[in-house]
């Protein structure tokens, strides 16, 4: 009888640290289960140079949304749809520029603000971009005599 109660109690104990292991994986990986009413706002970038989907988007260093998805358009464009948080407006006249978080961080998209009064809507694009700075390209330019 006791050996039941000893297993039962360690079972329990296993699958409770499986359950934990599971929420905190998919709490720090974002997921969620409820739809959210995030909008979304595209830009095309020459070059996104690391930038991952899921990358956060930030203005005023204060996170917005994230990077949804990365694809290359017909006119070998970097496309990049970004989800943002439905209580932020972004102006039409805004700037979107890959940067890194420290000198080999991650990359994430910067949008700073414009001056305009119109705002984006759902599917909008944000036509003023800034594309990464390819720092290996940069020290081969520097090394090499190139600049």
């Amino acid at each position: 009888m006791k050996k039941i109660n000893l297993e039962m109690i360690v079972g329990l104990f296993v699958i409770g640290g499986f359950l934990a292991f599971g929420y905190i994986s998919l709490q720090f990986g974002e997921f969620t289960f409820f739809k959210t009413n995030d909008y979304t706002v595209q830009a095309e970038f020459q070059n996104v140079s690391g930038l991952k989907e899921g990358a956060v988007v930030e203005i005023a260093g204060v996170t917005v949304g994230r990077v949804n998805k990365i694809a290359l358009d017909k006119n070998d464009q970097a496309k990049v749809a970004m989800l943002i948080s439905p209580g932020v407006k972004i102006t039409e006249d805004a700037i979107a520029s890959i940067r890194t978080q420290g000198i080999i961080g991650d990359k994430y998209v910067r949008i700073s603000q414009g001056g305009s009064d119109t705002m984006l809507k759902n599917g909008d694009w944000i036509f003023e971009t800034e594309s990464a700075v390819d720092l290996e390209e940069l020290v081969s330019k520097y090394i090499f005599g190139d600049l």
